[in-house]
């Protein structure tokens, strides 16, 4: 990483970061936003290269990690509700429960409901600490790596647009003067 990041993308990078909390209004918006900003920029700094692409990989991993959760858990709410078919297929009638043995059915839907929730919510938890911790990093001018991601956009070789600018116009300058 370049030695001095300027206040433009320590900005930029931190806002790529923030981006990714769209989601809550915009459906993907925490690919879409993100990528958008980082596809702009990438080429200008290595800084916002290198936040915008951990930010892109994060939320896929995120992704990734809601989709087998969500895959794991299905068979066990089938299940439960193959043996619940056996009572009727009624758990409650007029605001009670049928007979212990329903509510024994029902207890253990409510059980995998509660861990498959829990495990959701953590989920949510770690992404938000991890994305307002990847904000504060990148506002300081640090890297951050965030925990539990998959690298699915592998890091290229980009060169800083200002040094290639600098050296355009040095040759520019060499070419004019001769």
């Amino acid at each position: 990483m370049e030695s001095t990041v300027t206040t433009h993308h320590k900005n930029l990078s931190t806002f790529i970061h923030l981006s990714t909390f769209s989601k809550w209004f915009i459906p993907f918006g925490n690919l879409i936003a993100p990528l958008v900003l980082w596809s702009a920029q990438k080429n200008k700094s290595r800084f916002v290269e290198e936040h915008g692409r951990d930010a892109i990989n994060f939320q896929l991993s995120i992704l990734i990690y809601t989709i087998a959760l969500v895959i794991i858990s299905i068979p066990f709410f089938v299940w439960q509700a193959i043996k619940l078919e056996g009572t009727n297929g009624h758990l409650i009638i007029n605001d009670h429960f049928h007979t212990h043995g329903d509510f024994a059915s029902a207890s253990t839907l409510l059980i995998i409901a509660i861990i498959v929730g829990t495990l959701a919510l953590g989920l949510a938890i770690f992404e938000i600490v991890s994305v307002i911790s990847a904000a504060i990093k990148a506002s300081n001018g640090e890297n951050y790596k965030y925990p539990f991601s998959i690298n699915f956009i592998k890091a290229s070789t980009v060169e800083e647009i200002s040094d290639s600018s600098s050296e355009e116009t040095t040759e520019q300058t060499d070419t004019t003067e001769e």
